[in-house]
């Protein structure tokens, strides 16, 4: 697959979501696991979900704040902000295409609701899923995902492409995640 297959591939999310030529998609450097440095390694690169992974490192629960929304043949697409939910800070920036079919009633009407994250849903119901991430990268975030992560100024971004499988093997929903800067802990310091 060529480069400029693959940033679109990964991409497509954020493009449908984006939805009309006004508004350019950011670059975004595909790397190897091994290459995306502490801490973002440990929160991106594995095969877990990010809710319960973001939940466990900042030790606080996850909200869902919604940014733009829509439904079009059966997939649901948004753009979202997930936040800590005692202080409110952005803990990750994601573009999700939900395959809604996928999802029986309440479970579809709670994802539609738009107020908790997708991972959130998925765990407290008990729905078996798998995580896949299939390509990690780094970005110069625009102007649209530094607002939504609180950031005022350009900095470089780590993130991830994930599906999420259902338990034969369909995909429930692809995921473009993207951190904000994170500081280095004592533990992450040479």
């Amino acid at each position: 697959m060529s480069m400029a297959s693959t940033e679109s591939d990964l991409l497509q999310p954020l493009r449908e979501i984006y939805g009309d030529a006004n508004h350019a998609l950011p670059r975004l450097e595909v790397l190897a696991g091994t290459e995306i440095p502490e801490p973002y390694r440990s929160l991106l690169v594995h095969d877990r979900d990010m809710t319960r992974t973001l939940e466990a490192h900042h030790g606080d629960g996850i909200r869902l704040r919604t940014l733009t929304c829509g439904t079009q043949d059966g997939i649901y697409r948004r753009m979202v902000a997930l936040e800590l939910e005692h202080s409110g800070q952005a803990v990750e920036f994601g573009a999700t295409r939900v395959h809604l079919e996928r999802f029986p009633e309440p479970w579809r009407g709670l994802i539609l609701a738009g107020q908790r994250p997708l991972g959130g849903i998925l765990n407290a119901w008990g729905i078996a899923y798998r995580s896949r991430p299939s390509a990690f990268f780094r970005t110069d975030a625009d102007e649209r995902i530094r607002e939504a992560l609180g950031l005022t100024a350009p900095v470089l971004l780590y993130g991830r492409r994930n599906t999420l499988f259902d338990a034969e093997g369909l995909p429930l929903a692809d995921i473009l995640e993207i951190l904000p800067p994170i500081p280095l802990s004592p533990a992450d310091t040479p």
